[in-house]
């Protein structure tokens, strides 16, 4: 149903660095970069991707109050490895690691953080350990 999200920024150069370091923690690329400098992350063409850019109206970007975006990845490992990119390229906690609610089946390992803009994201896995 998604084809790819994306978030603003004000400085998209910190940005940059900030995704670079992120998503190359758990093995994933810059898929595109468009003439207006921003760049869209992913796994395969066929699959969603991640975009961060600057507005495209040229009015400053704001974090939305409410809104955040999951990263689903395959291993809890890969949850912890997020999380701590997230904070070493400068991003704040937003709840470490962890099993929300009951293990087992279908449990919910999930980790919260924001970038350096302060959008919040979810990093999860849903599965046993």
């Amino acid at each position: 149903m998604l084809g790819y999200t994306m978030y603003g920024t004000n400085d998209l150069p910190r940005a940059l660095a900030f995704y670079d370091a992120l998503f190359g923690a758990i093995g994933v690329n810059r898929m595109m970069e468009f003439p207006t400098g921003a760049v869209a992350y992913g796994v395969a063409w066929d699959k969603p991707m991640f975009a961060i850019g600057t507005p495209e109206n040229g009015a400053p970007a704001t974090v939305g109050n409410g809104a955040m975006m999951a990263i689903v990845v395959d291993e809890r490992a890969k949850v912890d490895t997020l999380h701590a990119a997230a904070l070493t390229a400068g991003g704040t906690d937003g709840g470490a690691p962890g099993v929300r609610g009951e293990e087992g089946d279908q449990a919910f390992y999930g980790a919260y953080f924001r970038d350096l803009d302060g959008n919040k994201f979810c990093a999860f896995r849903v599965g046993p350990a």
